[in-house]
């Protein structure tokens, strides 16, 4: 069994679980939920830099990034930096976050908020959603052609974006419909953990221009995503190298500076 399957096997266990405590009509009671989206698509259509950065406190390929920082304060840095939008981790086992971690970020930014989860069910896109959440991550490797094309037509009936993540071709290809609005090339190899952009270089040209083109995971250094953006790719999905500092907003946005010089 592998880490992903072990996730999914605990994820398939929580969401049951949540559903015994808080019934749909609780999540459509919250606050949150009536609440305009704001896109992800035209924030980083009109960004110079691209950079979707990431609070991230562990992983499973890395036990511990940084756990002493408060979400606020990050929210607040990335949003001051300049960045496109924000990834919230919001798994609790394997990295660290909960949906709390949302409705923090929420609280004090107007940037766009990503929910980067498992997602597996309805149930957590309606969570999403009550907890102020713009888009929703997607999982090729974990879900059918049938179950992408449900959940993201669920979403983008909320008012959600979705960003569907692969990794690689056999992927991408069962992906492609219109329910997506953004496409995310992983570049980390989920059975070996190693990481390659050329992974986003293969598979850029199969990635059709109806959709926005992420690339995931690796991205440390101001070239790589020059010579990203040379394929094609408008986001960067960046958050190890951003949150294994002592402050991750000033991080960024001496990122970004170096980016747009």
């Amino acid at each position: 069994m592998t880490i992903l399957d072990k996730i999914i096997a605990d994820k398939n266990i929580e969401v049951a679980q949540r559903k015994a405590l808080f019934p749909v009509s609780f999540w459509e009671q919250s606050p949150l939920f009536e609440k305009a989206t704001v896109s992800i698509s035209e924030c980083l259509k009109n960004s110079t830099s691209g950079i979707i950065a990431e609070h991230k406190r562990r992983s499973p390929s890395r036990n511990s990034i940084n756990s002493s920082l408060s979400i606020t304060d990050v929210a607040k840095g990335y949003e001051s930096a300049g960045v496109s939008g924000m990834s919230v981790l919001t798994d609790t086992k394997y990295f660290g976050g909960c949906l709390g971690d949302l409705i923090a970020a929420r609280a004090v930014t107007q940037f766009p908020l990503l929910r980067k989860e498992f997602i597996i069910d309805r149930y957590q896109i309606l969570e999403a959603k009550a907890h102020g959440a713009d888009v929703i991550l997607l999982i090729a490797a974990v879900l059918s052609k049938n179950q992408i094309k449900e959940l993201s037509e669920f979403a983008q009936s909320l008012g959600l974006e979705v960003l569907l993540e692969v990794h690689n071709a056999e992927e991408l290809e069962k992906s492609i419909m219109p329910s997506l609005n953004l496409l995310g090339v992983n570049n980390r190899n989920l059975k070996t953990f190693e990481v390659s952009l050329e992974t986003s270089k293969v598979l850029a040209e199969k990635i059709p221009d109806d959709f926005i083109k992420v690339s995931e995971s690796g991205i440390s250094d101001v070239e790589s995503i020059k010579d990203l953006k040379e394929y094609g790719y408008k986001g960067f999905l960046i958050g190890e190298n951003f949150m294994k500092t002592e402050n991750p907003g000033a991080s960024a946005m001496d990122f970004i500076k170096k980016l747009e010089q």
